[in-house]
């Protein structure tokens, strides 16, 4: 990749090389570069599902908002023209952003769940006044006939958990399926709607926010209550840190309430979709092989690990005394 981080260089003025890229990370939708040289690095996102040319404007207008209440992330650069996108001879996308040195947040650890909710909060004012509705990732979910089209798919491709996926799709699907519904327009700010701890980095200057590219509007209270279930540990969670993080986003001016089942329905519906879509990228022959592996592999790892609807509820009653 060494003739593209010359031109990824050259495009957003970092002055002269030799410049080199090495893949860090693999992420659902893009690939992450370290592009070092010039004594400096710097973090670029390769998109690898978008055909036509991503909206950054409610990413960075967050950051920018966030920022002055104590949020840290790394910044989104522009090119020489202004641009926050830069599309590669190729075809696809990038981004460039602050390099960031760090190790993954660890959801165990008191100050990071303090953290989280600090931060869920400080999102939450920097995005008050939303416009818009969220997005169907966040609202909506397959129904049976979109199951019962992929299950198919599966089954004739031959993959070796077709008979899990079968599963899912006539027990757990239809459970937490019954549990998205669109949210209320007065609950609506505009948020990260991806806090979890592989998008923090904590370094020598405390937590870093990263992978802001989903921004844009929530219900605070789905988002917190989904938060609550990835940070104080899933369906095996701790009670303590779950009551510390309300703790810390309630002091920190947080006002959403996270009331019962249903106020789960963003993490219901995000976990269903990721479901459908990356068990459908398995089985698509338009996809790279390398696409395709990946796409089963996450697929299999989400339906092993999906929410219960016994352990939110327990959740819910935990922190009920907290708000």
């Amino acid at each position: 990749m060494r003739g593209t981080g010359e031109l990824i260089a050259d495009t957003y003025a970092l002055g002269a090389g030799p410049w080199t890229m090495t893949p860090v990370a693999r992420g659902a939708l893009g690939q992450i570069w370290k592009l070092s040289g010039n004594g400096t690095a710097w973090a670029v996102k390769e998109l690898l599902f978008d055909r036509d040319e991503p909206d950054a404007a409610a990413e960075a207008a967050l950051r920018d908002a966030a920022e002055p209440l104590g949020v840290s992330a790394p910044r989104l650069m522009t090119d020489r023209t202004g641009a926050p996108v830069v599309r590669l001879p190729e075809g696809s996308w990038v981004k460039l952003y602050d390099w960031v040195d760090g190790s993954e947040a660890d959801p165990t650890d008191p100050e990071i769940q303090s953290w989280c909710g600090r931060t869920l909060a400080l999102l939450h004012q920097a995005g008050e006044g939303a416009a818009g509705t969220p997005e169907g990732w966040y609202e909506e979910c397959p129904g049976a006939a979109e199951w019962a089209v992929l299950l198919d798919r599966v089954e004739r491709a031959g993959m070796p958990w077709a008979e899990e996926l079968a599963e899912f799709v006539a027990t757990t699907a239809a459970e937490l399926g019954r549990h998205v519904s669109p949210s209320a327009p007065g609950d609506v700010v505009t948020s990260h709607l991806d806090l979890r701890p592989q998008n923090v980095l904590v370094g020598r200057g405390g937590p870093v926010l990263l992978d802001w590219d989903n921004a844009g509007p929530v219900s605070a209270e789905r988002e917190l209550a989904r938060a609550l279930y990835v940070w104080s540990g899933g369906n095996h969670f701790d009670a303590g840190a779950a009551r510390r993080l309300v703790r810390a986003y309630r002091d920190a001016g947080g006002r959403a309430v996270v009331k019962g089942v249903d106020a789960f329905s963003m993490l219901f519906a995000t976990d269903l979709n990721y479901v459908h879509v990356q068990a459908a990228c398995a089985v698509d022959p338009a996809l790279t092989a390398g696409q395709r592996d990946f796409g089963g592999r996450e697929a299999v790892a989400k339906l092993r690990n999906l929410p219960g609807l016994g352990s939110v509820t327990r959740l819910t009653e935990a922190v009920a005394a907290e708000w």
